[in-house]
């Protein structure tokens, strides 16, 4: 598996018409738990390591709810590697575009 999302039904959906394997995730309990399994913190359900996937989408919602275990991971430096997408409302208020973050680091507009 090399990708695998956490995220709202309808995500999921698309997802999984395009391949890609996810769970469905309404708040932060069944969020968790999901993060957890896929990264291999989730003890006995754990995905095994050799098909773990290489990248873990997450919706910003989905990652507003994990914050502090998404800011370890990440500072950890392991895979999967986390990826934030915006939901299926958008970005949320206060979070920067991809496009943004590029014009403010680069200072040119992309």
């Amino acid at each position: 598996m090399e990708y695998y999302v956490i995220a709202e039904r309808e995500l999921i959906l698309g997802f999984k018409l395009a391949g890609v394997d996810g769970s469905i995730a309404l708040n932060r309990t069944e969020a968790l738990a999901a993060f957890n399994r896929v990264t291999g913190r989730g003890g006995t359900e754990s995905v095994p390591v050799d098909e773990r996937p290489k990248i873990l989408i997450l919706t910003e919602e989905v990652s507003a709810m994990l914050e502090d275990e998404v800011l370890a991971w990440q500072k950890g430096s392991q895979y999967p590697l986390i990826v934030e997408i915006p939901g299926i409302h958008g970005h949320l208020e206060g979070k920067k575009s991809l496009t943004d973050a590029i014009r403010e680091a680069v200072g040119i507009s992309v």
